[in-house]
C-alpha cells in the first residue's frame, strides 16, 4: 500500500509542479498517520525522483500532557532524516488563556506559524503538509456549510510574507489507503492527547460524508472532480515541463 501512496504523491507533485531541483522541504510531522505517511513517501521518492531535493522533519510540541516524540526521533534517526522538535505553549494559550470553545482553528494557526519559522531557520524553501484527499473534500464542505463559499485549500500555496511555499503531495491519497499503510509499516503513531479530539466540525463533516456514501457510493469522487473542474485558485493542473 505504501508503494501506491508513493505513486499517487508523485503524480500530484508532477501535476502541480510541487518540487524543483535542490528544494529543501520541511515536513510537518505531527506524529499522526497522515504526516508519517508523507514522511515515508517523500523519503522513498527522494531516492529515485529525477529532481534532487532534501527533506527534514519538524514537530511542534503543543505542550499537551503525554505528548511523547521519542518514537518519531527514533524513526528519523533510523531513516537518517534531520529532525527538530520545537516545544511550545500552544495548549496553554488555547485552553487556559483564551478558553476557546472551538479551539481547532486557533491551534492550527499557531502551529502553522511556528512550523513556518522553524522551517525558514533551517534553510527550507518549502513545507510539506500531510493533507490527503479526504481532507480536501471535508474542507470544501465545511467552507460551503459554515461560510457559504465553494472553496478548499490548494495543492501549492506560496506565502509571500515568509517567502516559503506550502505543498500537499497527498491530495490524491485517501485516508483509507493511509490507514492500510500505517498497519502494513507499523507506523510509530503518537496517541492523540488533545482534549477536543473527536468533537470538531471536521469530525462532524467526516461522519456526514460517511453516512451519505451509503446512498451515494461515489460522493467523494464526485466532489473531488467538482473541485478539479472549478475555478478554485491553485487547482489548475500545470503543463508538464
Amino acid at each position: 500500500m505504501l508503494q501506491n501512496i508513493i505513486g499517487r504523491c508523485r503524480k500530484a507533485i508532477e501535476d502541480y509542479q510541487m518540487i524543483e531541483e535542490n528544494d529543501k522541504i520541511g515536513i510537518g510531522l505531527s506524529g499522526g498517520k497522515d504526516s508519517l505517511a508523507l514522511l515515508y513517501a517523500l523519503y522513498y521518492l527522494r531516492k529515485f525522483y529525477p529532481k534532487k531535493f532534501d527533506i527534514m522533519a519538524i514537530t511542534v510540541d503543543p505542550g499537551l500532557e503525554n505528548f511523547d516524540t521519542k518514537p518519531l526521533e527514533k524513526l528519523c534517526q533510523e531513516l537518517k532524516i534531520e529532525y527538530v522538535v520545537y516545544p511550545s505553549d500552544i495548549a496553554t494559550v488555547v485552553f487556559d488563556i483564551r478558553k476557546e470553545k472551538n479551539p481547532c482553528s486557533l491551534c492550527a494557526n499557531l502551529r502553522r506559524g511556528i512550523l513556518n519559522s522553524i522551517a525558514i531557520e533551517h534553510g527550507c524553501n518549502k513545507i510539506a503538509l500531510g493533507h490527503h484527499n479526504d481532507d480536501v473534500i471535508e474542507t470544501l464542505l465545511m467552507s460551503l456549510f459554515l461560510n457559504g463559499n465553494f472553496y478548499t485549500f490548494s495543492p501549492v500555496t506560496y506565502l509571500s510574507r515568509s517567502n516559503i511555499t506550502v505543498i500537499r503531495p497527498m491530495i490524491y491519497v485517501t485516508e483509507k489507503e493511509i490507514r492500510a499503510a500505517a498497519r502494513e509499516k507499523n507506523f510509530p503513531i503518537i496517541e492523540k492527547t488533545c482534549p477536543n479530539d473527536g468533537y470538531s466540525k471536521r469530525e462532524f463533516t467526516k461522519t456526514l460524508i460517511t453516512d451519505l456514501k451509503k446512498d451515494i457510493p461515489k460522493i467523494k469522487e464526485n466532489l473531488f472532480g467538482a473541485i478539479k473542474r472549478s475555478n478554485i485558485p491553485g487547482w489548475e493542473i500545470k503543463p508538464k515541463d
